[in-house]
């Protein structure tokens, strides 16, 4: 006997649509759950300003404008340091590297003490944007970073604020802006 032949497609069963339509169900919940009872710091909600703050023990230099505070990263606000590698030219005029000069003046401003930073929004890294100062010790005050990093002529001002004292760096002649010196390629018509 030959085995039966169906002409007509049986309409699909009510089970077959089980799966997608729970699929879609869980979605909806959790849509609901994240819009209406989930965290509200989620999807970059986040406070506008924040306030960070880090030990000695816990503050590294990363390079001539990025600081680590224990697991956060924060990049000095309104200003712009040579990329470590960069070259430069002393008075002497032999070359020597530009940013890690700057990350070596940033870390005598640091003076092994603690930091806390007033952070406002994140660059296109996703590092929190900074203003800075270490905090006060039993033996000195403490240090705007910022702007004691522009004076000292080892970065430049991107902010208004800022311009002043990368001006009177100029002048003075410090940092990279020493007499016979060379700042980094670029630097020097910029302003």
């Amino acid at each position: 006997m030959l085995p039966r032949r169906r002409i007509f497609r049986p309409a699909p069963s009510p089970r077959a649509w089980r799966g997608p339509l729970l699929l879609l169900g869980l979605a909806a919940g959790a849509a609901t759950w994240i819009g209406l009872g989930g965290p509200t710091q989620l999807f970059g909600n986040s406070p506008r300003e924040q306030d960070w703050a880090a030990p000695p023990a816990e503050v590294r230099v990363v390079d001539g404008e990025t600081l680590r505070l224990a697991d956060r990263i924060v990049r000095l606000r309104g200003l712009d340091a040579p990329a470590r590698g960069q070259p430069c030219r002393d008075a002497a005029g032999r070359e020597f590297d530009c940013g890690a000069g700057s990350a070596e003046a940033l870390s005598r401003l640091l003076g092994g003490r603690g930091v806390a930073c007033r952070v406002r929004g994140r660059d296109r890294f996703g590092r929190g944007l900074g203003q800075c100062a270490t905090l006060a010790g039993t033996d000195a005050a403490g240090t705007e970073l910022n702007g004691a990093l522009v004076s000292a002529g080892w970065a430049l001002a991107e902010d208004e604020g800022l311009a002043g004292m990368e001006g009177a760096a100029r002048a003075a002649g410090r940092g990279l802006w020493a007499a016979g010196a060379r700042p980094p390629e670029g630097w020097a018509e910029r302003r």
